[in-house]
């Protein structure tokens, strides 16, 4: 009940966590076997996720809400896991030379501040120090080393188990039917003759179907993005295009073009390229996407029973 209390200070009124920290008694959230994981940390922890969230277009109050109490119950959870990992790294005496911590901390400055400057300023501005920031850092290394010794590198992908998620999942690797297409797109602005739009249309139409090549067309008269490429589009799943597009390209070979489709909007000229019915995409060129993703698979499931395990020895209490 007093963790809900809790959240429900962090999350009022839609403002980062930040802003009511200064507020908020800085309690205690859990004890993991002799560490102390305090509703400040918490704050600190899960402040960025919250105001990526709270910046997303058309996040409500409500919306805000909900998601937040996940992030935070997730972000509770990881603390919890990352001290179970740093008292596994002390229990079974791992230590690590104090030059590699430093790397790791020189190369962790130039990839998040550039330099020691901006970073000492930056800190000073969260009132907090050097020492700590370091401290920070060498505590994810640690994790980061103890998850690739427990976790990744128990991690094996044989070719039998890609080839087995291939044949289990095939809608996930079919391809839609495609085209490719160019475009001539002659806008109506407003104020502007439409009639006069649509008698260019009509004109880039004559000389196409005298002969001249689209692409040129395109180079010259369009007003889309693609006039530098000749107006091509590249590969587009049909079901993606604008229904008047399906419409004028649907029983169109290679290497024709549409007459003028007009819209509201402007006028348009299309011309097909290739066409590539529905299919599934070959194993081999989907290899390395399922291996990524029976790997992350995999090591969700290592993690977890990492995690378990510790917690099986080890003392964990909420508050």
């Amino acid at each position: 009940m007093k963790r809900l209390f809790i959240l429900a200070g962090l999350l009022a009124g839609l403002v980062p966590v930040a802003a009511a920290g200064p507020e908020l008694v800085n309690g205690i959230l859990a004890v993991v076997n002799r560490t102390i994981i305090t509703e400040k940390e918490a704050r600190e922890f899960i402040e960025p996720a919250l105001i990526a969230l709270q910046r997303q277009p058309g996040v409500t109050a409500q919306i805000y809400n909900e998601r937040a109490r996940d992030i935070y119950k997730d972000g509770l959870g990881q603390l919890i896991e990352r001290q179970l990992m740093l008292d596994d790294f002390k229990t079974a005496g791992y230590s690590f030379p104090e030059s590699i911590i430093e790397d790791f901390v020189q190369d962790r400055i130039r990839e998040r501040y550039g330099d020691r400057v901006k970073l000492i300023k930056t800190l000073e501005a969260q009132n907090t120090t050097y020492e700590q920031f370091r401290t920070d850092i060498r505590d994810q290394f640690i994790v980061e080393q103890m998850r690739l010794k427990n976790v990744s590198s128990a991690v094996i992908i044989s070719p039998f188990k890609i080839e087995t998620y291939y044949k289990e999942h095939p809608e996930d690797f079919k391809l839609p039917d495609q085209i490719r297409l160019r475009m001539i797109e002659l806008r109506k602005r407003d104020g502007g003759d439409p009639e006069a739009v649509r008698r260019l249309a009509r004109e880039i139409l004559g000389k196409l179907e005298g002969g001249a090549k689209f692409a040129e067309m395109a180079s010259v008269y369009s007003e889309g993005s693609q006039r530098r490429e000749g107006g091509d589009l590249g590969w587009v799943n049909k079901s993606a295009l604008r229904k008047e597009f399906v419409d004028a390209t649907n029983t169109l070979k290679p290497g024709k073009h549409t007459g003028v489709i007009e819209t509201p909007d402007a006028c348009f000229l299309l011309y097909v390229e290739e066409v590539k019915s529905a299919q599934l995409r070959p194993l081999v060129e989907v290899r390395d996407e399922i291996e990524k993703t029976l790997l992350a698979q995999e090591q969700t499931r290592l993690q977890k029973k990492y995690v378990e395990r510790l917690k099986s020895k080890a003392f964990v209490r909420y508050f």
